[in-house]
């Protein structure tokens, strides 16, 4: 059984990012092995060329600006290894993962989950003690 351990993103990663301020019947569009959608009012992500989208109410609660256009994840997630390989419903859409990848929740009641590719998790996060 895998054991569910704290992180914090590390804060010289920051992303790039726009709210989406548009009239629209919202955005959809293919990443993680599903088709993924956006509404206005989300935010547009561009993570080292990794370019999503990420839920208004959740990129409020776990991001800061630290400059115009420059945000850090500032509040702890919740991760552990996936031990098959699978998916998880976000609230964006779903994310196929693979064996040894993470699986990452923004609460820690395993609330609002995504899953990160192993070698991107490990570049991204470190242990929150």
């Amino acid at each position: 059984m895998p054991t569910r351990q704290r992180f914090r993103r590390r804060p010289d990663q920051a992303v790039s990012a726009v709210q989406i301020r548009l009239e629209t019947d919202g955005l959809r569009y293919r990443k993680w092995g599903h088709e993924q959608f956006a509404k206005a009012g989300d935010w547009l992500v561009d993570n080292a060329g990794d370019v999503y989208t990420v839920e208004a109410e959740t990129f409020a609660r776990t991001y800061r600006q630290v400059a115009p256009g420059a945000y850090v994840k500032a509040t702890p997630v919740w991760a552990e290894r996936a031990m098959a390989a699978g998916s998880v419903a976000t609230k964006e859409g779903r994310t196929a993962y693979a064996a040894g990848d993470w699986l990452v929740f923004n609460r820690e009641d395993g609330g609002d989950p995504y899953a990160v590719a192993a070698l991107k998790f490990e570049q991204l996060y470190e242990p929150d003690d």
